[in-house]
């Protein structure tokens, strides 16, 4: 994985997501999304304790946020008030990993020991595959900068294609035309056509 220690600001992409999560309506929380087996409201629930714990892991606070995955940590449903939870904790994740200080040494996300700069792109990858993931799953559009695109480009194809468990399915086929962020959708194990059954 990339030891780049050089930081990656996550605001587009947290500015994205909280867009599309402002277009999230409560018909929306049962239906499927292109992640697995999580429906609208479990991969909610999973952001609400994702940008917790990676603002943790930005701030190298080890301890409970950091020691255990956010579904193992038994936060898989989606709590009342979660849009402003999301409102408040996507931004102070952008904050923490604003720091130099948040992509050197080491640190800890989902109980994992990793550099600082991995752990900044898994945070990157969250907010901008999840975003996507919601976007596909409530009908809106879902646009990812170049520069986003290329930095996830390069992360996620330091993985198997098989599929790393916890992470991503196995990788995809598509064009070596195809866009930056259709490649990164492909190689992260998901379709860049996918959407909801009608």
């Amino acid at each position: 994985m990339s030891s780049t220690a050089e930081p990656i600001d996550l605001a587009p992409a947290a500015e994205r997501l909280l867009t599309i999560v402002d277009g999230v309506r409560d018909e929306h929380l049962g239906g499927p999304t292109p992640c697995g087996s999580y429906p609208v409201s479990r991969l909610l629930a999973h952001l609400v304790g994702a940008a917790r714990a990676f603002r943790a892991a930005a701030e190298k606070d080890l301890g409970p946020w950091t020691d255990t995955s956010p579904d193992a940590a038994g936060w898989p449903e989606l709590e009342p008030g979660w849009r402003d939870l999301l409102r408040e904790r996507v931004p102070a994740l952008v904050g923490a990993w604003r720091s130099h200080d948040a992509w050197q040494g080491m640190t800890r996300a989902g109980g994992v020991d990793l550099p600082g700069a991995a752990a900044g792109l898994v945070a990157l990858d969250e907010l901008v595959l999840h975003g996507w993931d919601l976007a596909r799953a409530t009908g809106q559009a879902y646009d990812c900068d170049e520069a986003t695109a290329r930095a996830l480009l390069g992360f996620v194809s330091q993985f198997d294609p098989a599929g790393t468990p916890g992470l991503f399915g196995p990788a995809l086929e598509v064009g070596e035309d195809a866009p930056v962020f259709d490649r990164v959708l492909a190689r992260a194990g998901r379709d860049p056509e996918w959407a909801p059954r009608s």
